[in-house]
């Protein structure tokens, strides 16, 4: 039977925990697809040299810790997710930040402060964009981006959704319990009507077909856009 938890269960706590007793390495590739296998890379963020970053529902920290900015910022809300991207990547610091927080008040707090601003199927997927992306605003510089990889449609095939609707899909609590979180999936022109709504311009779209084939794959949707100066 599911049940629904507090929000302040850490959903996420499972996740990467297996992966990181047995790769502790600083990646040497970066991909947006969600199979991570093939597909453009962090040239699509353009050059970061000098430049404040800031990645959005950052996990574990491994693609924060590929690149090589001025300093970039891996903020996530997950006790669990901090605690091992701490173990995995504090000797990074000061050019690696490891933020405890949820992006949506992170970036509340940040006003003017990012250059560039990632998700890869973070915290864009997670939270609501009619709040999310106001705040990205908030916290970009002016004219600096924002580039996130997306669903394209539901793992397992549904069409994604033609308006701002979030689904329930299946997550676990630290104790192993069965329970959903939210995920919004949208349609590309969903998309790029609420980043538009936001105050981004400059929006462009690519779909990303999956490298590989099976019931738990899916098509990745990548989006960039510009804050309005």
């Amino acid at each position: 039977m599911v049940r629904v938890t507090a929000v302040s269960s850490d959903l996420w706590h499972h996740y990467g925990r297996t992966r990181a007793q047995h790769d502790r390495e600083v990646p040497d590739t970066f991909r947006w697809v969600l199979s991570q296998g093939t597909g453009p890379g962090p040239e699509i963020r353009g050059d970061l040299s000098g430049h404040i970053v800031g990645d959005l529902g950052a996990g574990t920290a491994r693609h924060a810790a590929h690149h090589k900015p001025a300093r970039v910022d891996a903020v996530d809300a997950s006790p669990g997710q901090h605690e091992m991207a701490a173990d995995l990547f504090v000797h990074l610091e000061p050019r690696l930040r490891i933020v405890s927080c949820d992006a949506l008040s992170h970036l509340k707090a940040t006003a003017n402060t990012y250059d560039v601003l990632y998700s890869v199927f973070g915290a864009l997927d997670f939270t609501d964009p009619r709040e999310l992306l106001p705040a990205t605003v908030f916290a970009l510089r002016p004219g600096g981006r924002l580039v996130f990889s997306t669903l394209a449609h539901y793992v397992g095939g549904a069409h994604a959704q033609p308006d701002v609707v979030a689904a329930s899909v299946p997550a676990r609590t630290p104790e192993g319990e069965a329970t959903t979180m939210h995920r919004w999936v949208l349609q590309e022109h969903v998309w790029v009507k609420v980043l538009d709504e936001a105050g981004f311009t400059g929006i462009s779209f690519d779909m990303l077909p999956s490298a590989v084939q099976g019931p738990r794959t899916a098509d990745t949707q990548l989006l960039t856009a510009t804050r309005r100066p």
